[in-house]
C-alpha cells in the first residue's frame, strides 16, 4: 500500500463511523462561531432542548458586524446591534467563551485562532463561515459549514462529511521581487479557475511553501474556497512548531515539546499519491492584481485590461467600468483596504508600512488599514505601525472584517474603485455598485501612494 497524504491522515484520526453509501461522521476538534451564522443554530438548540455538547471546544468572536470606528462609537446599525446583543446572549445560555467587540482577544475569527494557539495541526476545525480553510496552514482540515451544520456541531460535536479527493498545487522555484503570498494566491486561482477546486482538499506543497512564513501560508489556504476548494492544508514543519510556541492556547515545557513531536507526523508520506497534481513555476510570477468580478480573473499589476473572450468577461468588463487594452497604471483608484481574514495580521502590516513610510496617500483617495484583532493592533502600535499609517493620510481602525464585505459601515459607494487586500471581488461584495480589485497588502500600499494601480517597486525604489 502507498503511504497516506497529510488529508488523509488528519480524516483518518476523526472517523466517528463511517456506514456503507452514507457521509461519514467525523469527529470536530474545534468549533468557531461568530454572530452571524450562529443565531439560527442556537434557536434550533433551544427547539429541541438540546444543550452544547462541548462548550469546551467552541469557541466566539464578534467580527462580521463589529464597526471599526474608536470603541466610543455604540454600533448605531440596529441589525448589527440585535446579532452582537444575540450573540452574548447565546454564548452566556450555553457556556462558551466569547470575545465581545473590544475585548483584548477580539477580532477576525480566522485571525484569533492561530494567534491564540487554539488552533493547532492535526485537528478538525469547523465554523460557518467560508474562509475556515485558513486553519489548514497548521495542518489542519479546516471548512466552513451551514447554519443547519452549526447546530449538529453544537449539539454532538461531530460533522457527515462526503470523503472529498486529493489534489496537490506544488510550486517552487524563487519568487520575483515584490511577489507576496497573496500573489501566489492569485496565481493558483487564476490556472485552477474558480470551479478546478471543486471537490477536493488541496495540499499546498514545494519550495515556495515551505519558505513562506505562517502568516503567508494562511494567506493561502485562506483562498482555497476562492477556487471551490473544499479545504486547503500545508503539512507541518519548523516553521509551524515555533509559530505556536508560547501561545496561550498550546502546553508548555515538555508538554510542549511532546506536542510538537506528534505535530511532526502531520506531513503526507513520501510515496503518497494525490487524485491529481498541479505544478506552478514561481519565476513566472509577478505581483497581481484581479480585473473583473471573480477571484480567477487575475492580471499582472504591470499588464493591460484583457480583451474578453466570452460574455462572462464582457459582463465583467462593463461592471469594473474597465475597457480592453488599458495599461491597469493608468487605472486610478478611489478607495484602498488593508484589512480582512486574508491580510491582516502583523506581517500583512509590516509589508504595507515598508512601502508607506515617508510618503503621502495621493489626493482623492480613501485608505483605510484595519487590524485582524486587537493582539494585532496592540503589536502594530508597540512597533511604531500606526504611526506611519497616519503620518502617510491612512485611517487607523478597530479590529474586525470592514470593508471585506457590506455587513458594517465600511462600505464602497456606488462606482467606486477599490484595491482591497480581501478574497472576494463579487458584484456589490464590498458595497452596492462597487468595484473591488483583490491585491497584495504591498501594491495596496503602493495604490494608496500613488493613487493608481502600481507595484511596491515603483514607491521604494
Amino acid at each position: 500500500m502507498s503511504g497516506r497524504t497529510l488529508f488523509e491522515k488528519v480524516w483518518d484520526d476523526h472517523v466517528v463511523t463511517s456506514p456503507e453509501g452514507e457521509a461519514t461522521i467525523l469527529y470536530v476538534d474545534l468549533h468557531l462561531i461568530h454572530e452571524v451564522t450562529s443565531p439560527q443554530a442556537f434557536d434550533g438548540l433551544r427547539l429541541h432542548g438540546r444543550p452544547v455538547r462541548r462548550p469546551d471546544r467552541t469557541l466566539a468572536t464578534a467580527d462580521h458586524n463589529v464597526p471599526t470606528e474608536p470603541l466610543s462609537v455604540p454600533v448605531l446599525d440596529p441589525v448589527s446591534k440585535r446579532q452582537l446583543e444575540v450573540l452574548e446572549e447565546n454564548c452566556a445560555e450555553f457556556g462558551i467563551t466569547l470575545f465581545p467587540r473590544g475585548h483584548e482577544n477580539q477580532g477576525i475569527v480566522h485571525v484569533i485562532g492561530p494567534e491564540l494557539g487554539v488552533t493547532q495541526p492535526g485537528m478538525v476545525i469547523v465554523c460557518g463561515d467560508s474562509h475556515t480553510s485558513t486553519h489548514g496552514a497548521f495542518g489542519s482540515l479546516a471548512f466552513g459549514i451551514g447554519t443547519s451544520e452549526v447546530e449538529h456541531v453544537l449539539a454532538t460535536q461531530t460533522i457527515p462529511q462526503q470523503r472529498p479527493r486529493t489534489m496537490a498545487v506544488n510550486i517552487d522555484g524563487e519568487l520575483p521581487v515584490g511577489v507576496e503570498a497573496k500573489d501566489v494566491a492569485l496565481a493558483i486561482i487564476r490556472q485552477l479557475g474558480t470551479g478546478g477546486g471543486a471537490g477536493y482538499v488541496i495540499e499546498y506543497r514545494g519550495s515556495v511553501i515551505r519558505r513562506l512564513s505562517m502568516e503567508g501560508r494562511m494567506t493561502i489556504c485562506n483562498m482555497s474556497i476562492e477556487a471551490g476548494a473544499r479545504a486547503g492544508m500545508v503539512a507541518v514543519d519548523d516553521t509551524t512548531i515555533e509559530y505556536l510556541r508560547g501561545r496561550p492556547g498550546v502546553p508548555s515545557g515538555a508538554a510542549f515539546e511532546d506536542a510538537a513531536d506528534l505535530w511532526r507526523t502531520y506531513r503526507s508520506d513520501n510515496d503518497a499519491v494525490f487524485d491529481q497534481e498541479v505544478t506552478i513555476d514561481a519565476a513566472t510570477l509577478s505581483p497581481f492584481l484581479t480585473w473583473g468580478t471573480n477571484p480567477a480573473q487575475v492580471a499582472p499589476v504591470t499588464g493591460i485590461v484583457p480583451h474578453p473572450v466570452d460574455d462572462a468577461d464582457r459582463r465583467s468588463l462593463e461592471y469594473m467600468g474597465l475597457a480592453a487594452g488599458v495599461a491597469f497604471r493608468d487605472v486610478p483608484v478611489d478607495v484602498v483596504f488593508i484589512g480582512s481574514c486574508t491580510n491582516s495580521r502583523i506581517e500583512d502590516l509590516r509589508s504595507a508600512a515598508t512601502v508607506v513610510a515617508g510618503h503621502r496617500v495621493a489626493e482623492g483617495v480613501r485608505a483605510l488599514v484595519v487590524p485582524g484583532s486587537h493582539r494585532v493592533k496592540a503589536t502594530a502600535e508597540r512597533e511604531g505601525l500606526d504611526a506611519i499609517f497616519l503620518a502617510a493620510g491612512f485611517e487607523w481602525r478597530e479590529p474586525g472584517c470592514s470593508m471585506c464585505l457590506g455587513m458594517n459601515p465600511d462600505q464602497l459607494e456606488p462606482g467606486q474603485r477599490s484595491a482591497s487586500t480581501s478574497n472576494r471581488n463579487f458584484e456589490g461584495r464590498q458595497g452596492r455598485g462597487g468595484r473591488t480589485h483583490l491585491v497584495s497588502p504591498a501594491v495596496a500600499a503602493a495604490t494608496a501612494i500613488l493613487g493608481r494601480f502600481a507595484t511596491p517597486a515603483e514607491v521604494t525604489a
